[in-house]
């Protein structure tokens, strides 16, 4: 029988993301997310249960989720479940529990204040981080976009005029 381990979940990040890189130089980060589910509409009838879940975010996406995102923020993640398992140092017994190995991470909210737009993190990028944190505000907007010369007004440019422009 064929097997589907797939997990998809939205919830709020209890902690900042903790960074840490591998002998090899793999970036990895531990992120834990509360995630609430209400029951029930209203008064007595309306029940909150919050699990807190442990994910494990890997490479580029790791930097970028250690750089942008701090307790509090709304995520969504995706991936599939692990047991991670060890020996506990004082008992001797053997533990385990079950996370997250992220392959997605979506980030929900504004940067200021954790509402409003999304924006989805982008893993083409290669170069490492500076491991700097800033504030959103603190950031420093991109240069404005240089004119082409060849655009500047309709008149000068090298574009077919009239009916044989395609659009």
């Amino acid at each position: 029988m064929a097997g589907f381990n797939r997990v998809i979940l939205i919830g709020n990040l209890t902690r900042d993301p903790e960074l840490r890189y591998t002998p090899q130089g793999t970036a990895v980060a531990d992120l834990r997310l509360a995630v609430t589910t209400v029951r029930g509409r209203s008064g007595s009838e309306r029940k909150e249960e919050t699990l807190f879940i442990d994910c494990t975010v890997w490479d580029r996406q790791a930097e970028t989720c250690s750089e942008y995102l701090s307790k509090g923020r709304p995520v969504l993640v995706e991936g599939r479940l692990i047991e991670d398992q060890w020996q506990d140092k004082e008992t001797g017994e053997r533990r385990s529990r079950i996370k997250i190995y992220v392959q997605n991470v979506q980030f929900l909210g504004s940067r200021g204040d954790g509402s409003g737009t999304s924006g989805r993190f982008d893993n083409g990028d290669d170069s490492r981080s500076s491991g700097r944190r800033q504030r959103y505000s603190e950031r420093q907007a991109p240069p404005p976009a240089k004119a082409n010369d060849a655009f500047d007004d309709l008149g000068s440019s090298s574009a077919p005029a009239g009916d044989d422009i395609p659009f």
